[in-house]
């Protein structure tokens, strides 16, 4: 499956950015979705999966509550509505996805990604 984000770009503290992430492949509702970030001089870290039709949704704690995972199998996309932004979700953000055979949650669990979109979040 090939993957493509887009929605990134600057916002102030306390606004709002929707990201969507068009797959093409078959089979897009075989596989968890999840949205990872990495700023610089950090690694990349998981923020939100979803998986098979939404059955099973995991947040990282530092965005539960501000950011929201969805899909759409119809149309092949998952979006992340991220919500309360901060300077430091500034970061490169990545949508990934991996056949569903097993949850994961670390990078190394997804075998296919986009080539990232930029989000900054200025003071």
């Amino acid at each position: 499956v090939q993957l493509q984000a887009s929605g990134g770009g600057l916002v102030q503290a306390g606004g709002s950015l929707a990201l969507s992430c068009s797959a093409s492949g078959d089979r897009f509702s075989m596989y968890i979705m999840a949205w990872f970030r990495q700023a610089p001089g950090k690694e990349r870290e998981i923020l939100a999966a979803i998986g098979r039709s939404g059955s099973r949704v995991h947040y990282a704690d530092s965005v539960k509550g501000r950011f929201t995972i969805s899909r759409d199998d119809a149309n092949d996309k998952v979006y992340l509505t991220m919500n309360s932004l901060k300077p430091d979700d500034t970061a490169v953000y990545y949508c990934a996805a991996e056949f569903d055979t097993n949850w994961g949650l670390l990078q190394y669990d997804y075998t296919y990604w986009g080539p990232g979109t930029q989000v900054t979040v200025s003071s």
